[in-house]
């Protein structure tokens, strides 16, 4: 029988390593969930701010960004915007980067974002697109969720750090005393590639049931949509890329990882780490 865990409402989706689809999974997950009648919100923890400017938002000022959570606790639902989509996103700013220069090491501003988030998270599902670095930033979405996807792309640079993030997460388990219920999903997978299949059978030795069956295949879409500051829903409802994000989403759904359900169908053996 499946174990079931307690959880909240909210995922981060985090790779240390650039590339792999991350900004591109949170996005289009977001935009699965939309289709479907629901009202998710994503949130940019990235200074470079690529999710932000994947959804045609430009200059985007420091106070009007997530910084300015940071800097002068604006809350959290004064910095929401819509896209025409439907989508919401609280967006990212360049700015973002002071937090990780100036607060280093502070385990009180790690806290932060969980407590911002407590007024707006009730009823709805939020999608936390980390930095790709294990910093300030990733410890605010880490310590505000117990659930982690991890985009995963189908090379073999990619292969070993997913590897290395998996080891990371095991050591902040032990350290925060928490347990990360995390998925994997394979992204960029070229069937024209033997290399992609190899790769989808070493992660399926490595994380087992914790590897979503649903792969992400290399999509001109997907690569052009951002371009056009929109979704893959919004530019190309009949593409592949589209196809496959909602085949993840309702993947994701089936074992409650996205729901607003109270549990989550965990696989057999998993007890948040992966050994």
């Amino acid at each position: 029988m499946a174990a079931s865990l307690a959880i909240l409402n909210i995922v981060a989706v985090f790779n240390q390593k650039g590339g792999v689809g991350k900004t591109t999974t949170a996005l289009n997950v977001a935009a699965a969930l939309k289709t479907k009648g629901t009202s998710p919100l994503l949130i940019d923890l990235d200074p470079q701010a690529s999710l932000t400017h994947a959804l045609g938002l430009r200059n985007i000022g420091g106070g009007a960004s997530l910084y300015g959570f940071f800097k002068s606790s604006r809350p959290l639902a004064e910095l929401i915007r819509t896209h025409p989509s439907g989508i919401a996103i609280i967006p990212a700013s360049f700015e973002l980067s002071k937090v990780e220069s100036l607060h280093t090491g502070d385990l009180a501003i790690s806290r932060r974002l969980k407590e911002g988030l407590e007024p707006i998270a009730r009823g709805r599902q939020i999608l936390l697109d980390c930095s790709p670095a294990l910093g300030v930033l990733s410890l605010n979405a880490l310590l505000a969720t117990d659930q982690v996807l991890l985009p995963v792309a189908a090379d073999y640079l990619s292969l070993e750090g997913a590897n290395k993030l998996s080891a990371a997460l095991d050591v902040l388990e032990a350290r925060l005393g928490k347990k990360f219920i995390r998925r994997v999903v394979i992204t960029r997978f070229d069937a024209r590639r033997k290399l992609a299949f190899e790769i989808q059978r070493r992660l399926q030795q490595r994380f087992g049931p914790l590897l979503c069956k649903t792969v992400i295949k290399e999509n001109v879409s997907l690569a052009e949509s951002p371009m056009r500051g929109k979704d893959i829903f919004s530019f190309a409802a009949s593409s592949q890329g589209a196809a496959d994000y909602k085949a993840l989403t309702e993947e994701l759904q089936a074992s409650n990882f996205l729901s607003s359900a109270k549990k989550v169908k965990t696989p057999i053996g998993e007890t948040g780490g992966t050994g």
